[in-house]
């Protein structure tokens, strides 16, 4: 028997139990893979909230992003080996001691890559990746990154400065030092952000990344910034109320995910770690993740 995580009712974080579940046996084409760290992600907790609906079978499993060691192959797997360490993707089931996946989903980890940034990285650095690269950015861009500290606001300032834009992020001010240091000039929520804004960018803004929602899309819009210039992770019915692009996570490949683990491990791209809890405190890890505001990635982690 192993441990895993389950709810039986949609809900919020109370709904949430680890529960003792049969050991999976990799069958044909399967690798079994001993889990070490599972990343948290709020697409998890509206799934749950049923906030989409109720697109979910109960009970259901959670978490789609993982890092691990292999401990089991299934027939005909020839990619990966026992005891190589991996990170990868499945679908509501990374929250447990172990996971089946296909090989075609694993990348190698770095061995000099930290077990939690493994877990957490691949999910939030597709995302930023696409929307970044979805804008088109150039040198002669100013980009306004929204809840530029969480996890795809932070990779989307990297990779916006990587092609030479200037980037204005908003964040919390606990978290201006660190966003300094990615290039991007902080800017504070709260009353007055627009001006705020207007003053760190004198010339006027020429596209947005929005990670924050609805809220997010209105100060693009006010700043104006061309709807055909925002992209907005965050609220997806921007598209036809404003004209905005929505263009997120998706068509994950596992070169992506490598580059993505070895860009971390080398240090080309900083991913902080937040906070981690064990396995069973998972509810204490969605209830701190649902505040929202916090520098970097919540990951569970296994021994």
């Amino acid at each position: 028997m192993s441990r895993a995580v389950r709810y039986s009712e949609f809900g919020d974080a109370d709904v949430l139990q680890v529960v003792e579940v049969e050991t999976p046996q990799a069958g044909p084409g399967q690798v079994r893979v001993a889990v070490r760290a599972a990343g948290l992600n709020p697409y998890d907790y509206k799934v749950r909230r049923g906030e989409y609906g109720k697109v979910r079978p109960l009970p259901s499993g959670q978490g789609s992003e993982f890092a691990g060691t292999v401990d089991q192959l299934g027939p005909g797997i020839t990619t990966v080996t026992v005891g190589q360490e991996v990170l990868g993707w499945t679908s509501f089931a990374a929250q447990a001691e172990y996971v089946l996946v296909p090989e075609d989903t694993l990348a190698p980890k770095p061995a000099n890559l930290d077990w939690a940034v493994a877990g957490g990285i691949g999910l939030v650095g597709n995302t930023a990746k696409r929307a970044t690269d979805a804008m088109r950015l150039t040198p002669d861009d100013t980009v306004l990154v929204t809840a530029a500290a969480g996890g795809v606001g932070l990779l989307c300032v990297q990779f916006a400065r990587s092609v030479g834009a200037a980037v204005v992020a908003t964040a919390s001010e606990t978290n201006h030092e660190f966003l300094r240091g990615l290039g991007a000039i902080p800017v504070a929520y709260g009353v007055g952000q627009l001006e705020r804004a207007r003053a760190a960018a004198p010339a006027g803004y020429t596209a947005m990344l929005d990670s924050a929602g609805r809220d997010g899309v209105l100060l693009g819009l006010d700043l104006g910034i061309h709807p055909s210039r925002i992209n907005s992770i965050a609220y997806q019915p921007g598209a036809e109320e404003f004209g905005i692009s929505t263009i997120g996570g998706g068509k994950k490949t596992t070169a992506e995910l490598a580059w993505l683990a070895r860009s971390a491990a080398h240090g080309s791209l900083q991913f902080p770690i937040r906070a981690t809890f064990p396995l069973d405190r998972v509810q204490d890890a969605y209830r701190l993740l649902e505040k929202r505001h916090g520098l970097g990635k919540i990951v569970l982690t296994m021994p």
